[in-house]
C-alpha cells in the first residue's frame, strides 16, 4: 500500500500541471456502483472493499470517503495510511479539498470516472479557491497497477422475448418519442443497466450483474451498440440487425459522440419510412418484411439539435465532447421505463420469487438438521432434543461460508438461475452488525446455537432477480434479542401498506 501511495504521488508530482490532490472515486466509465475486478481502483489503493467510497491522494494525507453502512468495515480495512472520512459527519471531498489545499492547486481525476453533475458541483466548490479540477489524460491508478486484472471477454447473450415481454425495437420507438417531446436529435445512453434493458441482452462483465459494457446511442432513425466486438457473436450480430441496431467497438463511442454532435454520426444502414434497411449484402441480411421499424415517420434526422445526456450517469468525458449549449441535461427515461415491470415482467417476478423462496425454506429445513446433529441445538423447525455438550469434532464444523455455499446450491438447483445477485452475507453473531459483512473462508465464524444468524441474500434468473433476509436462532434468543426481533416484524407489512 505505502508503495502504491509513494508511486501514485511520483507521477502526480510530474503530472503537467502538477497534481495537488488525486481523486479516485469507486464507479467505472458507465458510473456503476459495482464494477469489475479490473475497475476496482479505489479499492485497489485503499484497500477498503465496500461498494462505495472515494479515495483521495494528496501528497502528504490519504483520506477515504464512505457512508454509514460501511464505517465499521473501513477502520477494519484501512490501514494506519489512511483516514476514514465518515459522509454526513465530516466535510464532503469538495468543502474538504477547498478548505485545506491552496489557491491555484490543481485537483486530478479520470473523466471517465465521474458524472458530469459530480464533476460540476466539484469546480464550483473549487472556484471559489481559485482551484482547478484537472481531467487527466491517462487514469494514473492504472499507471502504477501492476497487476491489474484483465479485461475479461464474456458473451453477450440474447434475453428472450419470453421474459422481456417487449421487444426492443418496441422500447426504441418508445425512446424515440421520447426524444421527439424533448426536441432532442439523440440520446448517450451510459448506465449498463439501461443499455441492457433498452436492446434486451444480458452478460456477466460485473460479478452478480447480467450486464455487458456497452454504451448506446440512439437517434430518430438509428442506434448503435458499443461493445468489445470479441463478445459479439453472429447470432447477436443478426440479432441487432434485425433490430435496426448497428454494433460498433467500444472505444469508437468517444469519437462518435464527435460526429453525433456536429450531425455527422451516420449508420450503415438507410430509412424507408419507418423501417430501417441493413446496406450489408451479407446472407444474413433480413428480408424486407422481417426488418422492423426503426425511426419515427416524417422525422428527419437532423430537425433538432439538442443531445440527451443523464447528468447523474454520464461520464464527464463524453459530455465534454459536446457543446453545452446543445446538451440536454436531464434524468434518463429509459429509468422509469425500466422500473414500470409489463405483465410478462410481472408473472416472471412472482414466478421467480416462488422458485426462490422454496431454495430458501430448503436451506432452513437443511440448517435446522445441522444444528441439531453437530450442535446438539433444540431445533428451529424441527422437533429437537438440546443437549449440553456439542456433538461434533473438529471436522465437523459449520461455518459461515460452508452454509452460504449449500445455500447457493440450492439456489443453482432452480430453472432459470443464472447466479447470485450479490454476495451473499452469513453472518453468526456480532458479524450480523456489520451491514455488508463479507465472510472470508479463512476467517469467517463458526455457527453457535446461542448466536442469531442472519443470512441477506439474493438470486439472478432469466425471469427476475431476488433479494431475501432471514434472521434465525437455534437455541434460546435473549430478552433484548427477541425483543429486538419482535419489533422488526410489522415493518415489511407497514411498508406493503404504505405503497398499496
Amino acid at each position: 500500500m505505502e508503495d502504491t501511495l509513494g508511486a501514485l504521488r511520483s507521477l502526480m508530482a510530474s503530472y503537467s500541471p502538477p497534481l495537488a490532490a488525486l481523486v479516485v472515486p469507486s464507479e467505472d466509465y458507465h458510473q456503476s456502483e459495482y464494477v469489475s475486478d479490473r475497475d476496482k481502483r479505489r479499492e485497489f489503493v485503499s484497500g477498503f472493499t465496500g461498494s462505495a467510497g472515494l479515495a483521495l491522494i494528496t501528497m502528504k494525507e490519504a483520506l477515504l470517503w464512505t457512508d454509514g453502512r460501511y464505517f465499521l468495515q473501513a477502520t477494519k480495512e484501512l490501514s494506519d495510511q489512511w483516514k476514514l472520512m465518515r459522509i454526513g459527519e465530516d466535510p464532503a471531498v469538495d468543502v474538504w479539498l477547498a478548505d485545506n489545499l491552496p489557491k491555484e492547486a490543481a485537483i486530478g481525476v479520470d473523466p471517465w470516472c465521474v458524472s458530469v453533475d459530480t464533476a460540476q458541483r466539484w469546480e464550483r466548490a473549487f472556484a471559489k479557491k481559485q482551484q482547478k479540477l484537472v481531467q487527466t489524460s491517462k487514469n494514473l491508478v492504472d499507471e502504477v497497477w501492476k497487476n491489474q486484472p484483465p479485461l475479461e471477454i464474456n458473451p453477450v447473450n440474447i434475453h428472450s422475448l419470453e421474459f422481456a415481454g417487449c421487444s426492443a425495437i418496441d422500447k426504441l420507438n418508445d425512446l424515440r418519442e421520447n426524444l421527439i417531446k424533448q426536441k432532442a436529435r439523440g440520446m448517450i445512453v451510459t448506465t449498463l443497466d439501461e443499455v441492457a434493458w433498452l436492446y434486451n441482452i444480458r452478460g456477466s462483465d460485473v460479478s452478480y450483474c447480467p450486464v455487458v459494457h456497452a454504451f448506446a446511442i440512439v437517434t430518430s432513425n438509428s442506434a448503435f451498440f458499443y461493445v468489445d466486438g470479441r463478445k459479439v457473436s453472429s447470432e447477436v450480430k443478426s440479432y441487432m440487425e434485425e433490430n435496426g441496431i448497428e454494433v460498433r467497438e467500444y472505444g469508437a463511442v468517444s469519437s462518435d459522440v464527435v460526429l453525433l454532435a456536429s450531425n455527422q454520426l451516420n449508420p450503415s444502414y438507410t430509412v424507408k419510412g419507418t423501417q430501417a434497411e441493413v446496406k450489408s449484402e451479407t446472407k444474413n441480411n433480413p428480408s424486407e418484411s422481417d426488418v422492423m421499424k426503426n425511426g419515427m415517420e416524417g422525422i428527419e434526422e437532423n430537425s433538432f439539435d439538442l443531445i440527451w445526456i443523464d447528468p447523474s450517469s454520464c461520464c464527464h468525458a463524453l459530455y465534454s465532447k459536446l457543446d453545452a449549449d446543445k446538451v440536454l441535461l436531464q434524468p434518463s427515461p429509459l429509468a422509469l421505463a425500466k422500473a414500470i415491470k409489463n405483465p410478462v415482467e410481472l408473472e416472471g417476478l412472482k414466478k421467480a420469487h416462488i422458485r426462490d423462496g422454496a431454495a430458501v425454506v430448503q436451506y432452513l429445513a437443511w440448517l435446522d438438521i445441522q444444528m441439531q446433529e453437530i450442535y446438539g441445538a433444540s431445533g428451529y423447525f424441527l422437533e429437537g432434543v438440546r443437549v449440553n455438550q456439542k456433538k461434533h469434532s473438529e471436522t465437523m464444523r459449520l461455518t459461515e461460508v460452508t452454509a452460504s455455499d449449500k445455500l447457493e446450491g440450492f439456489r443453482a438447483s432452480k430453472e432459470y438461475f443464472r447466479g447470485l445477485s450479490f454476495p451473499t452475507i452469513s453472518s453468526v453473531g456480532p458479524n450480523a452488525a456489520i451491514i455488508h459483512y463479507a465472510p472470508r473462508a479463512e476467517t469467517c465464524a463458526e455457527f453457535d446455537p446461542d448466536r442469531i444468524y442472519l443470512f441477506d441474500s439474493g438470486a439472478q434468473y432469466l425471469d427476475g432477480t431476488t433479494d431475501i433476509t432471514r434472521t434465525v436462532h437455534f437455541g434460546k434468543p435473549s430478552e433484548h434479542e427477541k425483543s429486538c426481533y419482535t419489533a422488526m416484524c410489522p415493518i415489511p407489512t407497514f411498508c406493503t401498506k404504505s405503497l398499496a
